[in-house]
């Protein structure tokens, strides 16, 4: 492991570090954030997963999630949104390729040597953190936004047991149903549709939600809502009487402005399920 970074944040420290990945088969870069706490022990982990063209370093310069973390005791992990190197396959477009993984693990080529996200952050992430740094896997919860939010509940629900909670900003609630999904799922796992399900949040909550507290925040103005379809995860939750806060936040689009006007919320909202015995 190579330390890119490390500075004193809120009492605790923000590192960056890279380390090569075998899921990925290339060198990966992640931010995480410990709180003074850890100086004396683990302490519960919060995943932040990052949307389209984003790197580690977006959520964690822009959120504002250090000073609500360092205020509960948690650490917070920034992972990459996709494979990086000369070697990995891109595409010309914004949405496909690097900054573009959406969280799945590539079967098709040119992605599949680089592109396996899935057990990247579901494995191969959380065991080196467990044994480089002062985090308690028993204890995890994860949130993310746009892409990340897509990956944060399709993680939630496909790993029961693994997170106490999950929340998301704006998140891609059906990309099975969108332009913002049919485009990569088809191009990292092929035609086959059903290999598709598992990765599509409306579909998994319908099939089987999450044994926990959910939280979901989108704007009114985000530029992107038509993608998102925030209205078929609603009928999801209403259909299968899930514990869920859905929001329609009015007025806020896609931006960190909204993340980070809502972070405290998040924060503490993990906080409380990470905390309770």
């Amino acid at each position: 492991m190579e330390t890119v970074s490390e500075n004193t944040c809120f009492g605790g420290v923000q590192g960056v570090y890279r380390h090569k990945s075998s899921a990925t088969n290339c060198e990966m870069t992640f931010g995480l954030f410990l709180p003074e706490e850890a100086k004396d022990g683990p302490v519960p982990l919060l995943w932040f997963l990052s949307g389209l063209t984003c790197t580690h370093e977006n959520a964690m310069t822009k959120a504002g999630a250090q000073a609500w973390c360092a205020e509960q005791g948690i650490a917070i992990v920034f992972p990459d949104t996709s494979p990086r190197g000369d070697d990995v396959a891109d595409d010309e477009n914004y949405d496909l390729g690097k900054g573009a993984g959406f969280y799945v693990n590539a079967t098709e080529e040119p992605w599949a040597p680089h592109y396996q996200m899935w057990d990247y952050i579901a494995g191969e992430l959380p065991a080196f953190l467990g044994e480089n740094f002062a985090v308690d896997l028993g204890r995890q919860a994860i949130c993310g936004h746009s892409m990340g939010g897509h990956g944060a509940l399709t993680l939630a629900m496909n790993l029961p047991g693994r997170y106490r909670s999950v929340s998301a900003f704006a998140p891609i609630c059906n990309p099975t149903a969108s332009d913002w999904g049919r485009k990569q799922l088809s191009a990292y796992l092929g035609s086959d549709e059903t290999t598709w399900a598992r990765h599509d949040a409306t579909l998994m909550m319908r099939d089987k939600g999450f044994d926990g507290p959910v939280l979901v925040d989108t704007g009114t103005s985000d530029q992107f809502i038509d993608l998102l379809r925030p209205e078929a995860l609603a009928q999801a939750v209403n259909e299968r009487r899930q514990q869920a806060t859905l929001r329609l936040q009015p007025g806020y689009d896609h931006s960190y402005f909204f993340i980070s006007t809502f972070m405290e919320d998040h924060v503490a909202f993990h906080a409380e399920a990470l905390y309770r015995d």
